[in-house]
């Protein structure tokens, strides 16, 4: 990575049509991100359909988008700016794709929320403020776009100001700031705006190069899950993204939720002259390990003196958007990071209307658009960390079937031991690398060669 040695994922959530692909897709054409070519064409298709520049066809891939011109699927976009690089999330906004947002959001570290001038603060708007609150993403900045079509009239946007305020509040969230933009003419994007000079706040670029990414000093817990392994001559280099802490060759590791110890042999890397001397949060990186073990996808490597917690039972606040209800004793699949096992609800503590917050029966389970608060049972020990205490292994995704119906975040360990335990007991005295095994349904947890 040529500029920072960092990546944010950045979603950019709002209504049905208050702009999130156009102002995506002016971001990346006045940054030169996206090729001329490429912008050309797009030019092309739309003087053939008799309209004007349509920048959200940069982004919106699929032909069904383009023709009722909303987005269905989360949409992914490699980009950089000079201070960093970038994953940019355009999540769906019409609420029968609130689902893929959920699935889109449950991995950002940062949100802009997007609102339409002209239409205000929706009741999206304040789904969309609980589900960012729920899958804890603390970064929030609130864009006012459209203003052309208020002639850029600042008590207009105080209005919205205010008003947005009091919708975030009531879903526990205060915004770090609110930009005005008009996305079409490319205002206050890159550039600032002529017509919004009494707007003395950053655009939209500087606003994300001031992001930061959370708990990433040198004395963050490491935390990196598997994503995959590759043999090339004879190492076997274990991949994944890095999503805190700080890596060296040397480091002492555990893995996770074998509770096996070994320690970094060396760091890998693609397309340098030189390796890296250290791997910091937020890179996808690549490490060889000086023991002989059989990791996979789904194994969480941490350091040895911060474990996470290990268990099949984890407390949890669910936002559930499924057809049926969210209930009990029915198997659904839960996705923390690169982990995935199925799962069970064992117990319903307290359901609330997410608009409101009022508190409804749990009898019938976690209707749609609902948060539960609930203790959940997986078929297979799993390892994560309290949202609280690491955000990027403290959320989760949970499934019916083949679809994305909830996501939430993780409160705590409920019923089961914790990994201090397990490191006492099993800690040989020479603190060579030893299964520490869960062995309640723990499948595939190999050490060779010891």
């Amino acid at each position: 990575m040529s500029r920072s040695q960092e990546t944010l994922k950045i979603v950019i959530v709002g209504h049905v049509d208050h702009g999130k692909s156009t102002l995506i897709g002016r971001l990346l054409a006045d940054t030169a991100s996206v090729p001329q070519d490429r912008i050309s064409a797009v030019q092309r298709r739309c003087t053939e359909q008799g309209k004007e520049m349509e920048y959200a066809f940069l982004l919106d891939a699929l032909e069904e988008e383009q023709s009722q011109g909303i987005t269905i699927d989360t949409t992914r976009i490699q980009f950089h700016s000079e201070k960093r690089d970038y994953v940019i999330i355009d999540a769906p906004g019409h609420k029968e794709f609130l689902k893929n947002m959920i699935s889109g959001a449950s991995d950002a570290d940062a949100a802009f929320l997007l609102i339409d001038a002209q239409e205000g603060v929706r009741e999206q708007t304040r789904r969309h403020a609980s589900i960012l609150k729920l899958l804890g993403v603390r970064q929030v900045h609130v864009v006012i776009n459209k203003m052309d079509l208020l002639d850029y009239d600042q008590e207009s946007f105080d209005q919205i100001v205010t008003d947005c305020q009091a919708a975030l509040a009531n879903a526990g969230l205060v915004a770090r700031s609110y930009i005005p933009i008009a996305a079409k003419f490319g205002e206050n994007i890159v550039h600032r705006s002529s017509n919004l000079t009494w707007y003395a706040g950053l655009t939209i670029i500087d606003t994300m190069d001031a992001l930061t990414i959370e708990h990433s000093s040198h004395d963050a817990p490491v935390r990196l899950p598997v994503q995959d392994v590759y043999k090339f001559d004879h190492r076997r280099i274990i991949a994944g993204r890095l999503e805190s802490g700080t890596l060296k060759a040397g480091d002492e590791i555990v893995c996770w939720p074998q509770g096996t110890r070994t320690r970094i042999k060396t760091l890998e890397s693609w397309n340098l002259s030189e390796p890296p001397i250290e791997l910091v949060q937020g890179l996808s990186v690549g490490v060889t390990l000086e023991d002989p073990l059989f990791l996979e996808r789904g194994t969480l490597i941490t350091n040895s003196d911060a474990p996470p917690l290990v268990g099949t039972h984890l407390t949890a606040n669910v936002y559930w958007l499924g057809r049926n209800p969210l209930v009990m004793d029915r198997r659904y699949t839960i996705k923390i990071t690169t982990q995935e096992t199925s799962c069970e609800v064992k117990t319903i503590h307290r359901v609330y209307d997410s608009g409101d917050l009022s508190v409804i029966s749990v009898e019938g389970g976690v209707p749609a658009n609902f948060v539960g608060e609930v203790t959940l049972e997986a078929k297979q020990p799993l390892a994560f960390d309290p949202f609280t205490g690491v955000p990027e292994t403290g959320r989760f995704v949970l499934m019916d079937g083949y679809e994305v119906c909830g996501g939430g975040i993780i409160t705590g360990l409920a019923g089961e031991q914790s990994t201090d335990d397990h490191q006492e007991k099993e800690k040989s005295p020479a603190g060579a690398a030893k299964p520490l095994v869960l062995r309640k349904k723990l499948k595939r947890s190999i050490v060779v060669n010891q």
